[in-house]
């Protein structure tokens, strides 16, 4: 499921015992906030929370985010490291709970965005000491191991929907519980606290410049998976599915994501990074219609075949505006990138939701087909007007999730590496 980083495992599993804590705690904290993404639409569709309500919800969350990405880092240089993640850990938990005590639509908007801010906070904490601790040389594979223990908490979290009624406390307490774990091993360490420098930022005209596919696969890809982290559980209700039913079919969507992500990745290294991205991105519109697929069992294989596309998307523009940016620029585009990318996805679960009460199951299915039909044309289109020049080295794709701008430097270094020293993939980011 996860070949791509047993490699990288294998080499540095003794210089992995001291982030171990890190570690455990990045994936303690997923598979209490998997857990509640995917309840939260659950109790909500039970409470009779209409789809437009459901993607308020989503676009909260995401604009949460955004908003975490400019907010964060000061509290973090104004209180330190450990402080900062028991302060967020604080207030998610309390957040999670809330829920329960206050069932109520905007009550649960406004949480979503808390949601949004303290997650932010988690990840910039973790990831910038990550990057602090990981050698120079081997930030590359600890940026892979990292995404995989993502994706696998991800994965795992939607699980433990089987455990009881999303109408319980049950499953809220449990998110609440797997947070506040996850702050015990990284506020109990002993490794020195970093420095959380203020990432600089490319203008997004001049990252237009450079590369203006980038900067639309980024703008769609977020709307697209935007709208799929928000409003994918209310698709697969929508279905018919029950809540066994969705966490299955969340679970597929994700494996899927894990297992296309390095073979696309390989395939963008070798080949011509547009027309594989045209490619990609045209296969994971058509596969959002196999959304549609009949049955418990259809609906779980389309999401393992939509995953497999989508959550490629990304990471290959990621590694094609590397393609088109001097080293010196690569780690402030990175950041300008995720920015558009955070609007995108800020904005897509409250369309996707319009598009449900309007049109009903079909409308997630058209809402991927547009999106990733319109980059697959933008990328055709470049791949026939001009020759793709590389700035200095091509980049190596590393798989990846949309996540905070601190771990972006752990991209950095393994973005201009020759051939032989490719953590993530054999020729390019």
């Amino acid at each position: 499921m996860f070949l791509w980083v047993l490699p990288p495992v294998l080499s540095l599993l003794p210089s992995l015992l001291p982030i171990l804590a890190l570690l455990s705690g990045v994936a303690l904290l997923l598979l209490g906030t998997g857990l509640l993404n995917s309840l939260l639409v659950l109790r909500g569709h039970g409470e009779g929370f209409s789809s437009l309500v459901l993607g308020g919800m989503g676009s909260a969350y995401f604009l949460g985010f955004f908003l975490g990405t400019f907010l964060v880092p000061r509290l973090i240089q104004r209180i330190g490291h450990v402080r900062a993640f028991a302060f967020f850990g604080a207030t998610l938990g309390a957040s999670i709970l809330a829920h329960v005590l206050f069932v109520h639509e905007l009550v649960w908007i406004f949480l979503r965005v808390g949601t949004g801010i303290a997650l932010v906070g988690f990840y910039s904490v973790i990831e910038s000491w990550l990057n602090d601790q990981a050698a120079e040389e081997q930030r590359g594979q600890v940026f892979a191991i990292y995404m995989a223990v993502n994706l696998g908490a991800l994965a795992l979290a939607q699980q433990f929907l089987h455990l009881a009624a999303p109408q319980s406390f049950v499953l809220f307490a449990l998110a609440a519980l797997l947070v506040c774990l996850a702050l015990l091993p990284v506020t109990a360490t002993r490794l020195p606290v970093p420095v959380l420098s203020s990432p600089p930022r490319l203008e997004l005209r001049r990252l237009w410049q450079a590369a203006p596919l980038a900067c639309a696969g980024a703008v769609l890809s977020g709307l697209a998976m935007g709208g799929f982290w928000g409003m994918g559980t209310v698709f697969a209700l929508s279905l018919g599915l029950d809540a066994a039913g969705v966490a299955f079919w969340m679970t597929a969507a994700i494996l899927g994501g894990a297992c296309g992500q390095w073979p696309l990745g390989h395939c963008s290294d070798r080949m011509d990074r547009r027309l594989v991205l045209a490619w990609v991105a045209a296969l994971a519109a058509g596969a959002g219609l196999l959304l549609l697929l009949p049955g418990t069992w259809g609906a779980v294989l389309g999401a393992f075949l939509f995953g497999s596309l989508a959550f490629a998307v990304y990471p290959i523009v990621v590694a094609h505006l590397i393609d088109h940016l001097p080293r010196e620029d690569i780690l402030s585009g990175n950041v300008g990138l995720l920015l558009l990318h955070g609007a995108g996805a800020a904005v897509g679960p409250l369309g996707v939701g319009v598009g449900l009460a309007a049109l009903g199951s079909v409308a997630l299915p058209l809402h991927f087909l547009f999106l990733f039909g319109a980059l697959a044309f933008l990328a055709w289109r470049q791949v026939g007007r001009y020759e793709d020049e590389i700035v200095e080295d091509p980049a190596h794709f590393m798989p990846m999730l949309r996540t905070s701008s601190a771990v972006l430097e752990m991209m950095t270094p393994a973005a201009s590496e020759p051939e032989s020293e490719s953590a993530a993939g054999p020729a390019r980011e």
